[in-house]
C-alpha cells in the first residue's frame, strides 16, 4: 500500500518536538499528500498547521488524541474532523488545564522527594506558551544534569510505572466518543495493542465501543506486527469500521519513527471523507 497520508502526528502543542509549521514542512518534503495533527488532548496547534498546509499545498486534517480511562490504565481515542470544530478546543483546554494544574506539581513533588532540585516556575519557563507537561519537566532535569538525555528522564523517572509518574485524569470511553462525534468528527481507536487484550476480548470490546459510536481502528502503525495488522483489519471488517494508520511521530524525544513511516492510501481517506458527510449532516441538522 502506498502511504499518502499520515494520520497520527504530534507537535510541540502537546509532547512533540516540532512546531505545527515544522511538521507540515517535513511532511511536504517527504511527499505526503495529507496529514492529521493529533496532539494529546488539545487542538491548539491545528490552525497554524492548516495555514502552513495551504501555503505548501498539503491537506491538513484537524485531529486530536484523547486520553480515555481503561482499568487499570488508559487508552487513546483519535478524533478526525472535516473542520476545526467550534467550541471543542475550549472544552479540551479547560479540561486539560484543570487536570495538568493538579498533576504537574505532584510530579515535581515526587522528583523533589527523590532529591532533585526542580521547581514549577523553572518548568513553566521552559514550556513558554506550550501546554506544560512531562517533556518540559524532562528538559529541566536534563539542563540540571540529573539525566543525560530526554529518554533517560522518561525511562528513569517520568514514564508510567517510574517513581515520579502521576496518572492523568481521563474521560470514560463513551464520553470521549460522544465529545468527538457531537462536534462532527469520527472516533478511531488508537494503537489497539496498548489495551493489552487477547484477540477475542479485543473484538468484544471493539463491539462495545462501536455501539457507542466508534467509527474506526488504527490498523497501520509502526509497532504493529503483520499478525496484528491482519487481526485489526478483520475486526474492522466484521464491525463495519474504517482502518486508519499513522506514524505517531513525536520527534527525537519520544520515539525513533519519522513522519510517513506508517499511514494510509487515498482510498482509505475517501472512506473517512464519506463518513464525515453523514456525520456532519447529523450534527448540523
Amino acid at each position: 500500500m502506498d502511504i499518502e497520508a499520515d494520520l497520527h502526528i504530534h507537535t510541540r502543542s502537546s509532547d512533540g518536538d516540532l512546531s505545527p509549521s515544522e511538521v507540515v514542512s517535513r511532511a511536504s518534503y517527504k511527499g505526503l499528500k495529507t496529514i492529521a495533527i493529533t496532539d494529546h488532548d488539545t487542538m491548539s496547534g491545528v490552525r497554524e498547521a492548516l495555514d502552513k498546509g495551504k501555503e505548501l499545498g498539503l491537506i491538513v486534517i484537524p485531529g486530536v488524541e484523547i486520553s480515555v480511562e481503561f482499568e487499570p490504565g488508559e487508552f487513546h481515542m483519535l478524533g478526525y474532523f472535516p473542520f476545526i470544530p467550534n467550541g471543542l478546543e475550549d472544552i479540551l483546554a479547560k479540561d486539560q488545564q484543570e487536570s495538568r494544574t493538579r498533576r504537574n506539581p505532584r510530579i515535581i513533588k515526587r522528583l523533589n522527594d527523590l532529591g532533585m532540585d526542580i521547581t514549577l516556575d523553572e518548568v513553566k519557563h521552559v514550556a513558554g506558551d506550550a501546554q506544560l507537561g512531562r517533556p518540559h519537566i524532562a528538559q529541566v532535569l536534563l539542563s540540571k544534569g540529573y539525566v543525560s538525555s530526554m529518554r533517560e528522564a522518561f525511562d528513569k523517572f517520568l514514564a508510567k510505572g517510574r517513581p515520579a509518574y502521576v496518572n492523568r485524569e481521563k474521560l470514560p470511553p463513551g464520553d470521549a466518543i460522544g465529545l468527538i462525534t457531537s462536534h462532527g468528527g469520527i472516533a478511531v481507536l488508537a494503537h489497539p495493542f496498548t489495551l493489552g487484550l487477547g484477540d477475542k476480548d479485543l473484538e468484544d470490546y471493539v463491539k462495545v465501543l462501536r455501539d457507542k459510536g466508534l467509527k474506526g481502528i488504527e490498523t497501520y502503525y509502526p509497532e504493529h506486527t503483520k499478525e496484528q495488522v491482519r487481526l485489526y483489519k478483520d475486526i474492522a471488517k466484521n464491525n463495519g469500521l474504517v482502518t486508519t494508520g499513522g506514524s505517531d511521530f513525536h520527534g527525537k524525544s519520544k520515539n525513533q519513527v519519522s513522519i510517513g513511516d506508517a499511514g494510509v492510501s487515498m482510498e482509505i481517506l475517501e472512506q473517512i471523507f464519506s463518513i464525515w458527510e453523514t456525520t456532519t449532516l447529523k450534527v448540523s441538522s
